[in-house]
């Protein structure tokens, strides 16, 4: 399952991500907005982050103006690896390399059609392990307290 989110300015990104998941029978959850009304991005952001923290989605795509605010409040959530994305190389490494969990993605920086492609990437792009896990557990101890 994958958790969808955006506020208004992501709105036209998610509405294209929605539809590239139901065409290639991709279940999602849907956390909203729903219109092109404005609203803040934090409580979306914080509802698709649990929904990944907690183990009822697989991963998290969070759309806003920029992917920025999204990712950082994605990022308060224990357990989060958010990361925006822009291009095709940043999406396929932030999976390799960081064990990224939430992609985020910017309606003001990138078109639909490049949402699609970043997100079919990444979904499909595995983590390399090896060095980077060491790497990735060191986040996870810097969230604990430990690093």
């Amino acid at each position: 399952m994958i958790a969808l989110g955006c506020d208004h300015g992501g709105l036209a990104l998610k509405n294209a991500v929605k539809q590239y998941l139901e065409e290639n029978q991709i279940p999602y959850r849907d956390f909203g907005t729903m219109t092109e009304d404005s609203i803040d991005y934090a409580p979306v952001a914080v509802q698709v982050a649990r929904s990944v923290a907690g183990g009822e989605s697989e991963k998290g795509i969070l759309c806003c103006g920029t992917g920025i605010g999204m990712s950082i409040a994605a990022n308060k959530v224990k357990g989060i690896r958010a990361s925006v994305c822009t291009d095709a190389f940043c999406a396929e490494m932030t999976r390799r390399h960081n064990n990224s969990n939430i992609l985020c993605m910017g309606g003001r920086v990138i078109t639909p059609e490049q949402a699609v492609e970043l997100t079919r990437i990444y979904l499909a792009t595995p983590f390399d392990g090896g060095r980077h896990e060491r790497r990735v557990n060191q986040i996870a101890e810097i969230e604990n307290g430990t690093l």
